[in-house]
């Protein structure tokens, strides 16, 4: 790649934005394909993304580490089965190393700006820090869970004490004594809530909705486990296999096959009788939508620990914060010396903080004002070489994300490929492909459990912005190769002014 004065634009054949899961992907798969001339942006001092942000106590994941990795790159010395942040942060940090990724890597570089050039076929990218970038293809990797959120809730900067969100954890502030006040009883809450009860004094937790809460079928990977696996690598692949053909049945059941969801919801409950005896506590704990509206959390130690002596749990709902506390919806106000927010991210506004450009002005905020869309994920109309990874609707309410990140990169991997082969023209969707795409998507998706309550998978339109109705393999099978019949193949004016023919689509 050619190095080039701050104040020049750099040259580059793609630019990726975020250096998570998604990102370190497609870079992998453009060195695969022989393309080098690319970068990598990052606004942060390290790579790894949701991994890198959330190192609150207890962090981990509730897929499988076996399966939660990439295909081509299996880590045979997992230390559990769910493996915690720092393994999987190694993990993705060791596969960047070893596939040449972190050289492309250009850290403390938050893009604010990206705006399309008809005249030459490139984006221009450009850098809070100042830095502009002139790339072929544009392809944002920041994916749905990058922004934390904060509640709508008045006086939240009138607290005196420490307030941070859990993807923010401040680790020099000690909640040794203290009363702490969480808001939130999401996905990262039920792991650091067990992991603070003890070190505590009190412990108030606001539960705005009960969560369906399955066991947590963890163990750690002994010396046997490891070498096991060393011998005979099939052992962990059958592993991985037998897992990811389980989250494929039970992303069906929440899609489709929604008469069989009443048999998890068995399992929840039975796992919830057993962990709470207290008949009052447990009918507050127990979910009043169907199984799956929201995301279901995996847990063997969140339900113990509500049932401590040092722990409150708040039903009302939050209506102010005042400076020596929280108060509820019944007029109680319960005094605490930190406040921790597990209020989750601000999902539907995936790019919202760049401001993206397209041909004839068009702007990504105008064309997604009723919610984000795009065809399979990935590409959008009128934003020609610009390419998504974990794009709208290809989240999954089962199974593990890396599976989706894969297909997207390989079939962005030829896309790129196929530009770098024909220089000066780009491929713009075409309205009616994305549109039939969104069509079949959001009426699947209307017979999904996932249209049954308010959550993160859904914006303030009710549109479901974030889940993919369908199996993974299915996805894998429409992304295995870029399909030119569906865009416009244009060529940059300045060629065209010359002579240069655009092609016949």
């Amino acid at each position: 790649m050619t190095t080039q004065s701050p104040t020049e634009p750099v040259r580059t054949t793609a630019v990726i934005v975020g250096a998570g899961f998604g990102g370190i992907a497609m870079a992998i798969e453009l060195r695969r394909a022989g393309i080098n001339d690319f970068v990598v942006l990052e606004q942060a001092a390290d790579l790894g993304g949701v991994w890198r942000e959330n190192t609150y106590p207890g962090a981990g994941c509730d897929v499988p580490s076996p399966l939660y990795s990439f295909s081509f790159e299996r880590n045979l010395r997992w230390p559990r089965r769910y493996a915690g942040h720092r393994d999987i942060q190694s993990y993705l940090d060791r596969t960047a190393r070893k596939y040449g990724v972190v050289q492309h890597i250009r850290f403390h570089s938050e893009v604010r700006a990206a705006t399309f050039d008809e005249t030459t076929a490139r984006w221009t990218i450009r850098t809070a820090q100042g830095q502009e970038y002139s790339a072929v293809a544009f392809i944002p990797a920041v994916g749905q869970l990058s922004r934390p959120a904060l509640p709508n809730v008045a006086g939240i900067d009138r607290f005196r004490g420490p307030a941070f969100h859990s993807a923010r954890w401040d680790h020099d502030q000690s909640l040794a004594g203290k009363r702490v006040a969480v808001i939130g009883t999401g996905a990262s809450a039920i792991q650091f809530v067990p992991e603070i009860q003890p070190e505590v004094a009190r412990l108030t937790v606001f539960q705005r909705s009960a969560q369906y809460i399955m066991p947590k079928r963890d163990h750690a990977y002994t010396a046997r486990h490891h070498a096991a696996f060393r011998r005979l690598p099939v052992l962990q692949s059958l592993d991985r296999l037998s897992f990811w053909l389980y989250a494929e049945f039970a992303q069906q059941c929440l899609s489709r096959w929604r008469r069989i969801t009443p048999v998890f919801r068995l399992q929840a409950m039975r796992h919830l009788r057993k962990q709470i005896t207290d008949p009052r506590l447990r009918a507050a704990l127990t979910p009043d939508y169907e199984l799956g509206c929201k995301r279901v959390l995996f847990s063997n130690d969140y339900l113990p620990a509500i049932t401590r002596p040092n722990v409150d749990l708040v039903t009302a709902p939050v209506t102010e914060i005042t400076e020596n506390g929280v108060l509820a919806a019944d007029g109680a106000e319960h005094p605490a010396d930190v406040i921790i927010y597990g209020t989750g991210f601000s999902t539907n506004d995936l790019l919202d903080s760049v401001e993206v450009t397209g041909r004839a002005g068009a702007t990504l905020s105008t064309a997604w004002e009723k919610g984000a869309r795009a065809y399979l994920g990935i590409t959008v109309p009128r934003f020609p070489n610009m390419f998504l990874v974990y794009g709208p609707n290809t989240n999954l309410g089962g199974n593990s994300i890396i599976h989706m990140l894969e297909s997207q990169a390989r079939y962005i991997r030829d896309a790129v490929r196929g530009l770098v082969e024909h220089p000066g023209r780009y491929v713009d969707v075409r309205a009616e492909s994305e549109r039939r795409w969104d069509t079949e998507v959001q009426g699947r998706l209307a017979k999904s459990v996932w249209t049954r309550c308010s959550s993160w998978y859904r914006n303030t339109h009710g549109r479901v912005v974030a889940n993919w109705p369908g199996r993974t393999a299915e996805y894998r099978r429409r992304t295995r190769r870029f399909d030119p019949e569906h865009y416009h193949v244009g060529v940059a004016e300045d060629l065209a002014s010359i002579g240069d023919p655009v092609p016949q689509v």
